[in-house]
């Protein structure tokens, strides 16, 4: 049998032609587009598929009426391929419509359904290739819908009917011409369905189907491209912004070090690595008075812009009690109390503020839930302090604090930091843990202040290794030199 010269099906041939190669040209279209690269992966899989469609349907209408065997597993075959391409294309629009709806209830149940529905509609196509229930082909090759041809659209035709509810449903989430895009895709092959009844040589379904799709993607991605344009400016921006607040709070802190050159008394260094573009951690130092040093250790619950908002008005607060003349354990009390006020957020502090009398050594402190500090008296090493752990602040008000003293002697060293420190986790889960901590610290004892920070943050480094940073790192190492010490130069 010789193939089909007629006028309509050389129409249906260059039309097949012309959808591979426009859905070839929209391929590279998307794949340049600036959109999310799983999205964009989607859209060109699913126009693949359509190539894959209109590419079975040529290879049939190329293979009919041409009879052997060999030709009939062909033709059955692409026959096979075509059906379930098509159903294929209507599981892969209910989804993107899921996706661009986006229910808050049943998504799941909803998206399990198109799936069994595509099973069904894949089990029947199989059924058909043996029992003919939807088409079948005679001695010669030539292609015959059965009478329950209808019902192979069946389950393609369910799916579109939830892409409906679905459209209807959610239309105030879609913008119109995306909206407007779906439906089109929804109601071409219908109307070419109709327009090809009156004139069945020319498949006017297969035109409508290729020239929704192009417009469908053209549409979505045109859309989708100046929302991502959009979400770029907006990162910028929000990437702007973070650095500026990172200064900011970096300049919140003291960072200027030697930090009291003309003092000869003590020495003081501190670092913090927020985890994050901005951090909760902080730490503070400022004279009270001429003979009274303040330091504050601080860790902030939760991460990011919140905690750093909430450590900004913590410190202003600690600095503002501390600066009225009141003691360590009154300064927690009354930070409580204030933050405790108007706390909606339930965000909490833990803090280690202790007050240094420089002319005797005498240290006054108090804790607020804060890890214990490291002290190093003369002729010993660095070792915990096991001091009385008080509630942390902001979390119950009318809690009052105690505090405690501690001599320094001439030589002695304080370490203060976050659990950022202690909790730094490697790879492995493995944490870098307290002892490995005081191992660092008295490795060099007698190192400055400014060495000894450095010395645990570059162990610390080298512990996690390349395993992400999930805590700020916040350090303050202190050196009491004594009345005695030589002036400075």
């Amino acid at each position: 049998m010789q193939f089909d010269i007629s006028f309509g099906n050389l129409i249906n041939i260059f039309m097949i032609a012309a959808g591979i190669g426009i859905s070839g040209l929209s391929i590279v279209q998307i794949s340049k587009a600036p959109i999310k690269k799983d999205v964009r992966k989607y859209f060109v899989f699913f126009l693949w598929m359509l190539i894959g469609y209109l590419t079975m349907h040529l290879t049939r209408r190329m293979l009919e009426g041409r009879a052997g065997v060999g030709f009939n597993i062909a033709i059955r075959t692409v026959t096979f391929i075509e059906f379930l391409i098509s159903g294929l294309m209507v599981f892969m629009l209910s989804l993107m419509i899921l996706y661009s709806t986006a229910p808050e209830k049943n998504r799941k149940a909803v998206s399990l359904i198109f799936l069994a529905l595509l099973a069904v509609h894949t089990v029947m196509l199989i059924v058909s290739q043996f029992t003919g229930i939807y088409y079948y082909f005679d001695d010669g090759n030539v292609y015959h819908r059965s009478n329950l041809y209808l019902v192979s659209n069946l389950t393609p035709v369910l799916m579109m009917a939830q892409d409906i509810y679905l459209l209807i449903r959610y239309r105030e989430r879609l913008e119109k011409h995306v909206a407007k895009a779906y439906w089109i895709y929804m109601i071409a092959p219908l109307v070419a369905i109709v327009l090809q009844a009156l004139y069945s040589e020319v498949q006017f379904v297969i035109f409508a189907t290729v020239g929704a799709a192009v417009y469908m993607f053209a549409v979505i991605t045109r859309d989708l491209t100046i929302k991502y344009a959009k979400q770029q400016i907006d990162a910028s921006r929000i990437d702007a912004e973070l650095s500026m607040a990172t200064r900011i709070q970096s300049d919140m802190l003291p960072g200027i070090f030697p930090a009291f050159p003309e003092r000869n008394e003590f020495d003081i260094y501190a670092s913090m690595d927020p985890a994050k573009e901005v951090g909760g951690d902080f730490y503070d130092f400022f004279l009270i008075d001429d003979d009274h040093l303040c330091m504050v250790m601080a860790d902030v619950s939760g991460k990011g812009v919140p905690a750093a908002l909430f450590m900004m008005a913590s410190k202003i607060i600690l600095a503002n009690n501390a600066m009225a003349g009141k003691s360590p354990a009154q300064i927690l009390t009354d930070t409580n109390d204030a933050i405790c006020t108007n706390n909606r957020e339930e965000m909490f502090v833990t803090v280690w503020l202790g007050i240094l009398e420089i002319s005797t050594g005498k240290l006054v402190a108090a804790n607020a839930g804060h890890e214990y500090p490291a002290v190093k008296q003369p002729g010993e090493e660095f070792a915990c302090l096991k001091d009385k752990h008080g509630f942390v602040i902001g979390g119950m008000s009318g809690y009052r604090y105690k505090e405690y003293e501690l001599t320094l002697g001439k030589g002695s060293k304080l370490f203060l930091y976050t659990d950022g420190v202690p909790e730094a986790t490697d790879a492995d889960k493995n944490m870098f843990g307290t002892e490995n901590m005081l191992a660092v610290l008295n490795r060099d004892y007698g190192a400055s202040s400014e060495q000894i920070v450095q010395n645990v943050r570059e162990a610390v480094d080298s512990f996690v290794g390349n395993a992400e940073q999930f805590d700020d790192l916040t350090m303050l190492c202190f050196e009491y030199k004594g009345k005695s010490a030589e002036p400075a130069l």
